[in-house]
């Protein structure tokens, strides 16, 4: 979650009290756990991730990190929640035991200071569920696009601000399954893909796809398709 200016406290508290049980596939994350493959293929399929330096915007406790890093990237995964960094690092040791050498930098750092600190450093940004939570979506976008590569590519996830996104990620999942900790959405903070896709092309990137995110929490499947009705995935390349 992002620097000073634009950062919620609260949601930073919030996701705060989830930290210890991050990694539980039966937990309160057990939808990022489901979506985590497909976001990391999703990715995967837009750049060579061998030797690639990502950054991993809002990494909370690292499973995107540590997917992406799993692959052969050079991973660098921020957030402004310390909790959530730390079991992300505790993690990290623990997958040595079956990767030898994993090696992720993680970091409690706002968007900003790391654009700030390494513009156009990294090959890949990735940005997955972190937009909806910040006051200022624009400044963020603007951070992604600063620290990308010329010819890099940044990738986001988020909410459709649609009727059927409240049905499923509020009212279902946060009030009928108990999937989620209540209020942990605000259905006025999700963006439209036509939304996210004009910040993006504001801030010099060139729109290269939107892709739905669909998601059975009955089965647990979760794939890519055409329906951008409730999640989905936008991908943007920098100009070389």
């Amino acid at each position: 979650m992002q620097a000073a200016a634009n950062v919620s406290p609260e949601e930073i508290a919030r996701f705060g009290k989830l930290a210890a049980r991050w990694w539980d596939p039966d937990g309160e994350s057990r939808p990022l756990h489901d979506l985590n493959p497909v976001r990391a293929d999703y990715v995967a399929a837009r750049l060579n991730l061998r030797g690639a330096r990502v950054a991993d915007v809002g990494c909370g406790g690292g499973l995107l990190s540590e997917a992406l890093a799993k692959a052969g990237a050079q991973v660098t995964g921020i957030d402004m929640g310390e909790k959530v960094i730390e079991i992300a690092r505790l993690h990290m040791h623990e997958s040595r035991l079956e990767i030898p050498g994993l090696d992720i930098d993680y970091r409690v750092q706002s968007s900003a200071d790391l654009a700030a600190a390494e513009p156009e450093s990294f090959d890949a940004v990735c940005c997955m569920e972190l937009i909806e939570h910040v006051p200022d979506p624009a400044a963020l976008v603007q951070d992604l696009v600063r620290m990308v590569k010329p010819g890099g590519v940044v990738v986001m996830s988020t909410l459709n601000r649609t009727p059927a996104a409240f049905g499923a990620a509020i009212l279902g999942a946060e009030y009928l399954m108990r999937m989620l900790p209540r209020g942990t959405h605000h259905y006025a903070q999700f963006l439209k893909p036509s939304e996210l896709g004009r910040l993006m092309r504001h801030a010099g990137l060139e729109v290269e796809d939107v892709s739905g995110l669909s998601y059975n929490p009955i089965s647990r499947k979760a794939w890519l398709s055409r329906i951008t009705a409730i999640n989905y995935l936008i991908s943007a390349r920098k100009p070389a």
